[in-house]
């Protein structure tokens, strides 16, 4: 907790648990992310997930599709469930900012809402070195609750957390500045399940390419 009372993402993770799952699991985006990637996978191709959460939906069902995947997570709460839910996949307790992996090293990487809590520029670093993992052809799928905003106190799930984004507009320019080209991008509102309308978000999937 910093000195406004906003919580870390680790604290907000480690006290959500299960329930963030709950809440997005029925989100229409994941979905349609995840068999935009299946169509393009094979087995034995490279996953990495980046704010792998409880495991559940996008490490279970890459991972049962016959790819090797890697999680990481800055939740302790989070890797211990998704250790338990998808024992197949690894799953690693780290900030996604501190890890690196050598170059070419994944054939798709998912970061679906893990830029929500860092900074434009951390954003714009992670996507630079997003690229730098993905081997030839790789792709990115990100998930995000687009808007002009940087490090606002929003509630998260009840949780006062600092989020940041890009308005939809916006999102393309950053991937595309990073070397990933954007293939195709769906938005829609969605309700997280059990909370009322007054929680809608908005929901942002694009798909890109490695250049």
């Amino acid at each position: 907790m910093d000195s406004d009372g906003v919580l870390d993402p680790a604290e907000v993770f480690d006290q959500l648990g299960a329930d963030y799952e709950a809440a997005f699991h029925e989100a229409p985006l994941v979905w349609e992310g995840l068999d935009a990637l299946l169509a393009r996978l094979r087995p034995g191709d490279e996953v990495l997930d980046l704010g792998s959460g409880t495991g559940r939906p996008v490490s279970e069902r890459l991972s049962g599709a016959g790819c090797g995947v890697t999680g990481l997570d800055v939740s302790a709460a989070m890797i211990e469930l998704a250790r338990q839910r998808v024992p197949e996949a690894r799953f690693e307790l780290t900030d996604i900012r501190d890890r690196d992996f050598p170059p070419e090293s994944f054939h798709v990487v998912v970061a679906f809402f893990s830029f929500l809590t860092l900074s434009r520029a951390e954003i714009r670093t992670m996507l630079e070195r997003v690229r730098r993992w993905l081997a030839p052809e790789g792709m990115l799928a990100l998930l995000t609750v687009p808007g002009d905003i940087e490090q606002r106190v929003v509630r998260f799930l009840g949780y006062p957390i600092r989020a940041t984004s890009f308005t939809a507009e916006q999102w393309p320019d950053a991937l595309e500045e990073a070397g990933l080209e954007v293939l195709w991008s769906r938005s829609e509102p969605f309700v997280p399940t059990g909370r009322s309308r007054a929680e809608t978000e908005q929901h942002l999937l694009l798909l890109a390419r490695k250049t």
